[in-house]
C-alpha cells in the first residue's frame, strides 16, 4: 500500500493497516472456535498497528516541539549577546545627551520589550503542537465501524 498525504503535513502509515476487505470471509461451515481464533488474530494485529500509528503520530509531534524548543534557546542566546553589546554601546550613545542612569534605564525597557516579542513568539509556536493522534484516533473508528458491520452481517 502506499502512503497519502494527510491534513497534519506528513504521510500517513497506510501500509500498517490492513485491506479488511481483501481478507476471504470465513466459510460456512467455519467452526465456532476457528471464527473465535481468526478474530482474535485480528484484533491483535488490528491493536499492535494502531499503537505503532499512535507511536509515529506522537514522534512527529514532539520532533515540531523540539524545534520549537531550538528556537526558544537560540533567540535566548542571541538576545543575550545583544544585550550585552547593543545596550552597552547605546547607553553610553545617549548619555552622551542626557545623564548615564536615564539612558541605561532607556535602552534597558527597549531590550525588554525585544525579548518579550520573541517570547511571545515562541509561546505561539508551541500552542500549535498538538499530540492528539487524529490519524490514530481516526482509524480506530473507522475499524469500530468495521467490526460492527461484521458483526452485524
Amino acid at each position: 500500500m502506499s502512503s497519502t498525504p494527510t491534513p497534519h503535513g506528513s504521510e500517513a502509515v497506510d501500509d500498517l493497516r490492513v485491506d479488511t476487505a481483501s481478507a476471504p470471509p470465513p466459510g460456512p461451515n467455519a467452526s465456532l472456535s476457528d471464527l473465535v481464533s481468526r478474530l482474535g488474530d485480528d484484533v491483535t494485529l488490528l491493536f499492535r498497528q494502531e499503537v505503532e500509528l499512535a507511536k509515529i503520530e506522537i514522534k512527529r509531534e514532539a520532533t515540531t516541539a523540539a524545534k520549537a524548543s531550538g528556537m526558544f534557546v537560540v533567540a535566548g542566546l542571541l538576545g543575550l549577546v545583544t544585550v550585552f553589546l547593543l545596550a552597552w554601546a547605546a547607553a553610553w550613545g545617549l548619555a552622551a545627551v542626557m545623564p548615564t542612569g536615564l539612558a541605561f534605564l532607556i535602552v534597558g525597557i527597549v531590550f525588554g520589550i525585544a525579548a518579550a516579542v520573541i517570547g511571545m513568539a515562541g509561546k505561539k509556536r508551541f500552542e500549535q503542537v498538538d499530540f492528539t493522534p487524529h490519524e490514530t484516533v481516526e482509524t480506530l473508528q473507522e475499524d469500530k465501524q468495521v467490526v460492527q458491520d461484521r458483526m452485524s452481517s
